[in-house]
């Protein structure tokens, strides 16, 4: 009997532990999560200060980084959630989307543990570990509900039907907004990671600085956002001021680019808010950890019927644990994987 054909005969455990791997880019990510929603270790290490000196992630540099640090993360997360690899039901890995060498570590490493341990490989969508990054918020949260995506690869406004079914309303066209944030600082000359380092410099300045309104006159759906049109206008902005030697504050310009970015996605998702008559809002992706967009979020929903659900800001950023909460939910389907799994450098936002 093959692998495959022995995990397919194995019972499924509503209270399952599932370990979550995640090493979509340079963070090298492994957690023990119970019952979908209860952490019982969460490890990161990640390989960032490597990466400053070029100003952004080098793939090559995160590949070697994930080959040295996953099985430390692993050990640390075991140790601290006191298991051993026979107490875990599956194994949760993210597939994709992400970049290619480093998520293939991930799954590498999540086909031999499954392989040597006998139990199920779980493929994850990164895309939807992020949305059940709620689930970890809020133990009670169950859908239907609205999430606002909004990370360095992608950005959406997505009705959570069901716990398997997703509807995309309105997406990036071009940049997503943390790809924006990060090129942003790059033309304000401010270190990597890029977003953060904007919000920082965003706090002492003001919103004067006019930009434009994205996708005027478009044609497509009105829950659609373009980013690069927005990051062409920071550019333009800053050379003209140098061409004629005119002072700018970058304090302004980090101030104005963030509330053109950030104002049109609570905008957007209260929309579909509406439209949908979900009660429910929760935010996913790197870009929730934005402080700004955390509290004008809480302001916009304040004396409205809608419940708004934020997790920390550690598992809006890339984080295993909720690889293993999504993973939890794809282990109950028997979503399982066979031994010739790869990994995916794009995976569409819908994909089930």
């Amino acid at each position: 009997m093959t692998y495959f054909e022995k995990i397919k005969t194995l019972p499924i455990k509503e209270k399952a532990v599932i370990m979550g791997i995640e090493t979509s880019c340079d963070e090298t990510a492994v957690a023990i999560i119970k019952d979908g929603r209860e952490i019982l270790a969460d490890e990161i290490i990640s390989s960032a200060t490597e990466h400053v000196k070029f100003g952004g992630v080098v793939p090559e540099i995160a590949s070697r980084m994930h080959t040295t640090a996953i099985l430390k993360a692993t050990k640390t997360a075991l140790e601290k959630a006191n298991l051993t690899l026979d107490d875990i039901d599956a194994f949760a890995v993210t597939e994709g989307s992400g970049l290619l060498g480093a998520l293939l570590v991930g799954v590498s490493f999540a086909k031999s543990l499954a392989f040597s341990c006998n139990k199920p490989l779980v493929p994850v969508s990164h895309i939807r570990g992020h949305i059940a990054a709620s689930y970890l918020a809020d133990k009670g949260l169950k859908p239907p509900f609205v999430t606002i995506l909004c990370s360095g690869g992608h950005t959406a406004i997505i009705a959570v039907k069901d716990y398997y079914d997703f509807k995309v309303y309105g997406s990036t066209i071009d940049d997503a907004v943390g790809e924006a944030f990060d090129k942003v600082a790059r033309v304000l000359k401010l270190s990597y990671p890029g977003g953060p380092n904007v919000e920082r410099l965003a706090k002492e300045g003001q919103n004067v600085v006019p930009l434009p309104k994205m996708l005027k006159n478009y044609q497509g759906s009105e829950f659609d956002f373009s980013y690069s049109g927005l990051k062409t206008a920071v550019i333009n902005y800053v050379h003209n001021k140098q061409e004629k030697g005119e002072q700018i504050n970058p304090a302004d310009v980090a101030c104005s680019f963030q509330h053109a970015a950030i104002d049109v996605l609570i905008e957007k998702a209260l929309k579909v808010v509406n439209l949908t008559g979900y009660k429910t809002l929760t935010l996913s992706g790197g870009v929730g950890a934005n402080g700004y967009l955390r509290e004008a979020l809480q302001k916009a929903v304040k004396d409205k019927d809608i419940k708004l659900v934020i997790p920390e800001k550690r598992y809006c950023t890339d984080n295993a644990a909720m690889i293993g909460a999504e993973g939890y939910l794809q282990y109950l389907k028997g979503n399982f994987a066979d031994l010739d799994l790869n990994a995916k450098a794009v995976i569409p936002l819908s994909q089930k």
